[in-house]
């Protein structure tokens, strides 16, 4: 039985962005996400992972946020999901798996 998969990939997150959405993919190859939640209290941090299991189908706590958290630019770990099923989704993605 082989292991889970476990995806990476950079998401521009804009907090107090007017709705929960996500934009697309930037030229850099990062997912570019807005949230209404402001960035006080991980309330948007919260909200943004929360958006992307619902886009994804996958449970709020496979995902989780590796690197900057308290800033715009974020790295995720998406746990039991594989790169390929996420660039198939968003072409242009940056993703890899984690190992």
């Amino acid at each position: 039985m082989s292991p889970l998969p476990t995806a990476r990939l950079w998401v521009r997150l804009t907090p107090r962005g007017g709705a929960d959405r996500i934009d697309g993919v930037d030229g850099e190859g990062q997912l570019r996400v807005r949230v209404r939640a402001a960035p006080a209290d991980g309330e948007a941090n919260e909200a943004l992972l929360r958006l992307l299991a619902d886009e994804l189908g996958v449970s709020r706590g496979s995902i989780s946020i590796e690197r900057g958290a308290s800033g715009r630019r974020k790295q995720l770990a998406l746990a039991g999901v594989s790169s390929h099923t996420l660039v198939e989704r968003w072409p242009g993605l940056r993703a890899g798996e984690k190992g």
